[in-house]
């Protein structure tokens, strides 16, 4: 009888064999790392890598044609976005006593096909607290619903318009995006918020500061698209303005406003005619605290919003102290006085850089800063809680807002075309 090889069963030692080099060889992942090499995306388009090894820290460097190394991140996931075009080159360091690994990834970053807008695309939320202006700025008109007061809420801000809107008292917001992520530039304004905030032409008072005026300051949120569902349902981080840090500010402080009783008797004010109902919206905040949203003369629709059946509305944020100051002694005569910088609706637009927000002034619940690469919503609202007189309670109020790497990106394009 021939004696033939046993091919199968020289098979199997193979396999056993490399299989056993395999398993003493811990430099040889058994999964996948879950990244790429090359990767393409659009500018101002974030791009999210997550590395499935484990490892005690990652690591994230940038190399230049120089092949200069820098640390980018050190956070799992690298969350990339360019306002330029070109290849941007990573170096992924993971390091694991079992199994450390290097991998090398390039990003070409490539023009958008339809050119960006700077200003605002989309609004997603519309959510004004009590206030004179509420049915107002946008108009209400009987039979609206949400979906309808959304609707005229973009149309009066989305775009090159420039319509005024209302958030209303303390709390009241609207949530916008653009038709693109706005990047964090590092040293550099990101996106600017335009009010209706004004310096008064005259202070009685001469010692007191310039910026004095109408500054109704609303605070300002932003919010990165992590799960790419294109809705603003993820994480929420407050830029951390002038009042940010101070012992007067509040955090974590709630309010809730009363829809108003139509058969309650008005109570005018005894002193200033222009108030015709001191207990108008009755509200009561998280300090334990009641009060009230004061009718006047000058707005005799319904300040509550019409198109919610909801009998209170809450609302949850940071309060800044008040800014309004009585000069007359009286309630004739109120400035009120702009803060520093970080808040909407505070200083007049012509004022630029008081006018502009940073993404690297972003913090979490807790106050610790946190970097965003990009961010793709924004809310805005109001930040005071005051009543100032004939005046009415104060009311952040915005028209449009402007990603200001857009038009710089143009600036820089056509200076390389004259050239």
């Amino acid at each position: 009888m021939e004696n033939r090889p046993n091919k199968s069963r020289n098979a199997v030692f193979f396999l056993s064999g490399l299989m056993l080099l395999t398993a003493c060889r811990p430099d040889i992942p058994m999964v996948n790392l879950g990244i790429d090499n090359t990767y393409a995306v659009a500018r101002m388009k974030s791009l999210i890598l997550h590395p499935e090894f484990p490892g005690s820290r990652y690591i994230w460097t940038t190399i230049d044609s120089a092949g200069n190394q820098s640390v980018f991140s050190t956070d799992r996931d690298l969350i990339f976005c360019s306002e330029k075009t070109g290849d941007f080159h990573f170096r992924l360091q993971i390091e694991d006593e079992a199994n450390p690994y290097t991998h090398e990834v390039t990003i070409s970053v490539w023009e958008e096909e339809v050119a960006y807008s700077p200003y605002i695309s989309k609004v997603f939320e519309y959510c004004p607290a009590p206030g004179q202006f509420v049915n107002l700025m946008p108009a209400y008109e009987t039979g609206d619903t949400y979906a309808d007061m959304l609707k005229k809420t973009e149309e009066s801000i989305a775009g090159t318009n420039d319509v005024m809107i209302s958030l209303g008292a303390y709390g009241g917001y609207v949530t916008f995006g653009f038709d693109h992520s706005v990047v964090n530039v590092p040293d550099q304004y990101d996106f600017k918020i335009y009010g209706n905030a004004f310096y008064a032409a005259d202070n009685p008072i001469p010692d007191n500061p310039d910026s004095g005026g109408s500054s109704e300051p609303g605070i300002v949120m932003v919010s990165f698209d992590r799960n790419g569902n294109g809705i603003p349902d993820d994480a929420w981080y407050e830029l951390a303005g002038s009042e940010y840090y101070k012992p007067s500010t509040r955090h974590h402080y709630g309010i809730a406003y009363e829809r108003p009783d139509p058969a309650k008797p008005a109570t005018p004010h005894p002193a200033i005619p222009a108030i015709t109902d001191t207990s108008y919206i009755r509200f009561v905040d998280s300090e334990g605290k009641t009060s009230y949203i004061q009718r006047n003369v000058y707005h005799g629709q319904n300040y509550y919003p019409l198109w919610t059946n909801d009998s209170v509305l809450y609302f949850e944020g940071t309060k800044i102290a008040d800014n309004a100051v009585d000069v007359s002694g009286n309630g004739s005569y109120y400035i009120l006085y702009a803060y520093d910088w970080g808040y909407a609706d505070n200083h007049p637009n012509e004022v630029a850089d008081k006018a502009s927000f940073n993404i690297e002034w972003a913090v979490d619940g807790n106050g610790k800063a946190v970097h965003l690469p990009c961010i793709d919503f924004v809310r805005v609202y109001t930040g005071v809680s005051q009543s100032c007189g004939w005046l009415g309670e104060t009311s952040t109020e915005i028209s449009k807002a402007e990603d200001l790497h857009v038009e710089n990106q143009k600036k820089v394009e056509n200076q390389k075309k004259k050239h």
